[in-house]
């Protein structure tokens, strides 16, 4: 399972990009049906990242700050690109680190020489590219934070008795740290990729996070920016899933069929689930 595996930076619409894989694309094999909600609420579980932290954000500000240095000469728009084309625009060269092909780090690496190839510039020696690397897993921590709709939405649960986790396409070290810099320390109930050694959609994963969290599918949703991932996949392990859309994406028809709920915030989950 190299380093990090499966970062949460994904390509969401294509979302954010070093981990969580997501948004329009395909699943791959959809579940026989989508699970009901006659049964109580008594457990939600979450995706982390574009979900309950704005990964994208604290990557687009590390960005910036990190590669101002070599390309002094960018503006607004041109920055906007840059980090797109990190975030975004890097699917291939991820795919190669989840193939087994290259190292978390040097995925990163090479998606940056990307960025930095599209406005005629380039790392000058192994040493700078190194160096870049170093201050950009130093710096993108440091702005991890979580979205304005996530506390309100934890004490909502909470008062409404009902039991809450993460269940994420990272290794859970990593995805703790994250939380926890985000000020979500509450969530206790955390199930990385090397709890049992499967990603989303997997249905493993999610068993696993039902498992700890102590609630059963038909009592259980699972709430997430990837319909992908995060609605297909749960309806494999027969949990309902909602779709978190923040971003306004539309989906392809055939992915579209496959999501019955979907949010645009998290505001909306109390009234949907009827905990209010």
């Amino acid at each position: 399972m190299a380093e990090l595996l499966a970062s949460a930076e994904a390509a969401e619409t294509r979302p954010a990009h070093d981990g969580d894989r997501s948004g329009t694309q395909s699943a791959g094999t959809a579940p026989a049906q989508n699970p009901g909600s006659t049964a109580r609420v008594a457990g939600v579980l979450l995706d982390i990242d574009e979900t309950l932290v704005d990964l994208e954000g604290a990557m687009d500000r590390a960005l910036r700050e990190v590669s101002a240095p070599l390309l002094p000469h960018l503006g607004e728009d041109e920055w906007v690109a840059f980090c797109r084309i990190f975030t975004r625009g890097s699917d291939d060269i991820y795919d190669r680190y989840i193939a087994g092909e290259i190292t978390f780090a040097q995925q990163r690496v090479l998606r940056a020489e990307r960025c930095l190839a599209h406005f005629g510039s380039a790392f000058d020696s192994g040493a700078q590219a190194a160096g870049w690397l170093e201050a950009y897993e130093t710096a993108q921590p440091s702005y991890v934070r979580a979205f304005a709709d996530v506390m309100p939405f934890l004490d909502a649960l909470e008062a409404s008795g009902v039991a809450y986790g993460a269940v994420s396409n990272n290794v859970h070290d990593y995805q703790r740290a994250k939380l926890d810099t985000a000020g979500l320390q509450r969530i206790g109930v955390l199930v990385g990729i090397d709890a049992v050694g499967a990603a989303k959609p997997d249905p493993a994963i999610f068993r696993e996070g039902l498992r700890q969290l102590g609630t059963s599918a038909g009592e259980t949703v699972y709430i997430g920016d990837n319909p992908a991932h995060d609605v297909v996949g749960a309806a494999g392990a027969g949990i309902r899933g909602i779709w978190l859309n923040r971003r306004a994406a539309v989906l392809e028809d055939e992915m579209a069929a496959l999501v019955r709920d979907e949010v645009s915030s998290l505001a909306e989950i109390p009234a949907l689930l009827g905990l209010t």
